[in-house]
């Protein structure tokens, strides 16, 4: 079973940025897409962002343009780079792992990591 530790949340103010991490053990493959989600207190999670290796990235449309995802496949890492960022974004941030359909459609997961959480201020 693939563990998942969130880190690198804060808090900071409108406009700053801040720098996710997500470090995956377990059976990994390169063609393993991953991906960052979050929520917001009341609120659904939701897609931030996804990438694989084969069919590119994918960002949720309040996003783009502020943030990119990377990922280091010899540390099964998945980064998370938000610049710009504005009260709204507010959450606490998950990352996963899965086919891209499922990361990025299905969202259907046996379990999550704890996630970290990111707040800012107006």
């Amino acid at each position: 079973q693939v563990q998942l530790v969130e880190s690198g949340g804060g808090l900071v103010q409108a406009g700053g940025s801040l720098r996710l991490s997500c470090a995956a053990s377990g059976s990994i493959s390169s063609t393993t897409t991953m991906g960052w989600y979050r929520q917001a207190p009341g609120k659904q999670r939701e897609l931030v962002a996804a990438i694989s290796s084969g069919l590119g990235t994918r960002y949720a449309d309040s996003v783009k343009g502020r943030f990119t995802i990377s990922r280091e496949y010899a540390k099964n890492t998945v980064y998370l780079q938000m610049n710009s960022l504005k009260p709204e974004d507010t959450a606490v941030y998950y990352c996963n792992v899965g086919s891209w359909s499922n990361v990025v459609i299905t969202q259907s997961f046996d379990s999550w990591g704890r996630g970290t959480q990111v707040t800012v201020s107006s």
